[in-house]
């Protein structure tokens, strides 16, 4: 009886597919399923252990529920609002509540939309703005040419994306050891005729900081009334829209503010869905100009669509909508306390370890950064740290702050949903361990191709 080595051989024996898979062409024949997946699998085993990512701030962990939901609407096209008509309405139930949470003034009279991501989000904000401000100057018979947005510089890339892509000058008001962010102190230098909005952060990327928007809200008002000009604010709120709400709800950042014109957020940060998924709401439907919204028919009715993709999945703003029957107030509200429970229980460990000084220490969004003490050694630095770290299977990023602070380098964890108190623990002894190897060091680490773990 002839043997065929095709029927029984392991994957990666069989005749056809011994030997490296193809990188930059594609296969002349087609390979067993099970092997495609074997290889592809594989290749991502190189990759590290997202749970014990804590550098990034999007979910990782959701549930068994959330993936046969994922995994049941993982085709659904989310432009297709005519095929998928009840998918549309999830996603305007989803920003609808959102507006609520944001505290619209009347969320009959708002609007919103999902989008790939916050990135997205603050685009579409940005993009109002603009045109929000070129109709206004159209009118007045003035010249559109040179619009402006004032930002602090540690403002995530995406803004400087928007104002690169969209034609706009980015003026960035610089973070310092004595406004660590913007605060709305140094506004009047940099605001004039040609701002189309001030962009306020509530999560500041390299520290999980605040800013507070009341008090940039209030320096507004001041120069209106001193120069006329009615300059609006886009809220970033990427990850403290879905914390603020929840954690401090006496802080008014949001709708509350009637220079707050729009926010943004992640779904997929703290708004605990699987990537992606962000969300924008304008305060009214004026704040929105009309041209920027298409409008398509579904269900013999009219629904806007505004996103500046086109095809995407449908299934994370389901996951959305599933999180916000699942969980609710209450349950956001634990997830959230619980995480920031543990950023401040991470921050004082580490404040207590003596090499290091905190930026931050994780009571505005779970976030917080520290840095290694002025003169506390001259054989290492938060890079060598983060290698140390990363050999136990962490990955806790060190990089430097912003351009007028770049001589300063700091490490930053983000606590997320699954990050629980006993893993914390675990954490907290390698740094111990890892601080304490560093210091026993008879000679400086060598520093060529020290580069950040982490670009915002």
């Amino acid at each position: 009886m002839t043997h065929d080595p095709n029927v029984l051989a392991p994957t990666y024996t069989r005749a056809a597919e011994r030997g490296p898979a193809p990188r930059f062409t594609i296969p002349d024949s087609e390979m067993d399923p099970g092997t495609a997946r074997q290889i592809v699998h594989d290749e991502t085993m190189l990759d590290g252990n997202a749970r014990l990512n804590l550098a990034t701030f999007v979910a990782t962990w959701m549930g068994d529920e959330a993936d046969r939901l994922f995994a049941e609407t993982y085709d659904k096209n989310m432009i297709d609002k005519d095929e998928y008509p009840r998918t549309a309405a999830i996603e305007e139930n989803c920003w609808r509540i959102l507006a609520s949470l944001w505290n619209v003034p009347d969320v009959k009279a708002s609007i919103g939309t999902s989008t790939i991501g916050s990135s997205e989000a603050c685009m579409l904000g940005g993009l109002a703005f603009k045109r929000r401000w070129q109709l206004a100057r159209r009118a007045a018979g003035k010249p559109t040419d040179k619009p402006n947005l004032i930002m602090s510089s540690a403002v995530q890339v995406c803004w400087e994306k928007f104002c690169n892509y969209f034609e706009v000058e980015p003026r960035y008001v610089p973070v310092t050891d004595e406004h660590p962010s913007l605060d709305g102190s140094q506004l009047e230098q940099y605001v004039d005729e040609n701002t189309i909005g001030v962009v306020a952060i509530m999560g500041v990327t390299y520290t999980g900081r605040y800013e507070p928007v009341q008090e940039i809200a209030a320096a507004l008002d001041a120069l209106q009334e001193k120069t006329g000009l009615d300059v609006p604010i886009h809220v970033d709120g990427a990850s403290g829209a879905m914390i603020a709400p929840f954690l401090q709800p006496e802080v008014e950042w949001d709708f509350r503010l009637p220079r707050v014109h729009s926010i943004s957020t992640s779904g997929h940060k703290y708004g605990l869905v699987y990537p992606g998924v962000g969300w924008v709401v304008w305060r009214t439907l004026d704040a929105l100009p009309d041209e920027l919204i298409f409008r398509v028919s579904y269900l013999g009715g009219d629904m806007p669509t505004l996103a500046l993709n086109f095809s995407r999945p449908g299934s994370q703003v389901l996951l959305q909508y599933y999180q916000f029957l699942r969980l609710g107030r209450e349950g956001y509200t634990a997830i959230q306390q619980e995480c920031q429970d543990v950023a401040m229980y991470l921050s004082k460990g580490i404040s207590e370890m003596g090499a290091f000084d905190l930026w931050s220490d994780g009571s505005d969004i779970p976030v917080f950064a520290w840095r290694l003490k002025p003169g506390y050694t001259d054989k290492w630095n938060l890079y060598h740290l983060s290698d140390r770290l990363r050999m136990k299977g962490w990955l806790v990023p060190a990089y430097p702050m912003p351009d007028d602070m770049s001589d300063l380098t700091v490490q930053r964890i983000v606590v997320r949903n699954g990050l629980s108190r006993d893993l914390a623990d675990e954490l907290l002894d390698d740094i111990r361990a890892e601080t304490a190897w560093l210091d026993g060091l008879s000679s400086p680490m060598p520093t060529e191709g020290q580069r950040p773990g982490f670009h915002h």
